[in-house]
């Protein structure tokens, strides 16, 4: 996904996904570029931006951060991909799939199938 196409999907809306593992998460994007992370494990507070074609993430308690290439896969399906991860590499695993998480804006018709597209 472009810039634009990232910041029109996911700018004032919550995620509701999965990740690889199947570990379920939530993720808000505020308009202002606050985020709020909720998973099995922990809550998280922090920042999100664009950079390049890639939506990052930052938290308030882990200034490593990622960034995610973002591909659009279903009417309100998106899958990330942590942008180290080459395709030969992610595609040499056979038990997870080839995307780092994937999910749906809440609130909008239809959701992510269980099986990986890519």
């Amino acid at each position: 996904m472009s810039n634009e196409e990232i910041q029109k999907t996911f700018s004032g809306v919550t995620v509701e996904g999965r990740y690889g593992n199947g570990r379920p998460f939530t993720e808000s994007y505020e308009e202002s570029g606050r985020l709020s992370y909720n998973d099995t494990n922990r809550t998280s507070e922090g920042n999100w931006s664009i950079q390049t074609g890639t939506l990052c993430t930052i938290y308030d308690t882990d200034p490593s951060g990622g960034c995610f290439r973002v591909k659009k896969v279903g009417g309100n399906c998106f899958e990330f991909f942590f942008v180290a991860r080459t395709v030969d590499k992610a595609h040499s695993d056979p038990v997870r799939p080839s995307w780092t998480a994937r999910g749906s804006v809440a609130g909008q018709p239809g959701k992510c199938a269980d099986e990986q597209t890519v």
